[in-house]
């Protein structure tokens, strides 16, 4: 891969998508991270200043569909290797479909599977032929396959139509050489994911970076884990 590689890192704020960051930008990415806050924004710029490739800080709710428009204006000149697509929130109730309420079920599935989606469609025609991928953090509770249990079942059900969604997305790509991934990052100790998970941020990040440059390139539509293996749909 060349040595000027552009990525869009969408919400690197903290957690998982702030790790991926910083984790490219070691590597000698270019990176432009998208946040929300000012809290966000102040952990990017601290990151900025440490040694790699180049880190440019945009702010983007990926629910609010001008503010997509209006950042992908602004990035019009770049021709991106990675569109990594970092998005994902929990019910505040119990997570399950009968108790939550109607607004919060929805509110789940755009943040979780319907955004993600309109991000990437919008800067489609901005990733590179060929080595260009669309990443989208999933999760392992998104595989139907592997769902044994009632745990957080809006949540799982966001990520699976993620997933399925992320397909239909790669169907839809015509003549173009682009990679489209699902990414499960592991249980990982984030907000989300609580100081009891066995990963850290910086081990997961590292294995999906790596995975990611591996990748690159194939064509190929997966659903994979932080470490590469391909996980059941």
């Amino acid at each position: 891969m060349t040595d000027d590689r552009w990525a869009v890192v969408v919400g690197a704020s903290r957690g998982l998508g702030l790790g991926l960051a910083a984790e490219l930008k070691s590597r000698g990415w270019n990176v432009v991270g998208t946040v929300r806050d000012e809290a966000g924004d102040r952990r990017l710029q601290v990151l900025a200043g440490k040694p790699g490739g180049e880190l440019q800080v945009e702010h983007l709710d990926i629910n609010d569909d001008a503010q997509i428009a209006a950042l992908r204006r602004r990035l019009d000149g770049t021709v991106f290797d990675l569109v990594f697509v970092n998005a994902g929130i929990a019910p505040k109730s119990r997570g399950d479909a009968a108790g939550a309420s109607r607004d919060e079920a929805a509110a789940v599935f755009m943040t979780n599977a319907v955004a993600p989606i309109r991000v990437a469609r919008a800067f489609l025609d901005r990733v590179r032929n060929g080595p260009g991928i669309i990443a989208f953090m999933s999760s392992g509770l998104g595989s139907v396959a592997n769902k044994t249990d009632s745990y957080s079942e809006l949540y799982s059900a966001s990520k699976a139509a993620l997933n399925s969604l992320s397909r239909s997305l790669a169907a839809s790509v015509g003549g173009r050489r682009v990679t489209v991934l699902a990414v499960a990052p592991g249980w990982v100790r984030t907000d989300m994911g609580g100081r009891g998970a066995p990963l850290s941020v910086e081990e997961s990040v590292r294995g999906i970076a790596d995975m990611l440059e591996r990748r690159a390139g194939t064509g190929r539509h997966g659903f994979v884990d932080y470490r590469g293996r391909e996980v059941e749909w």
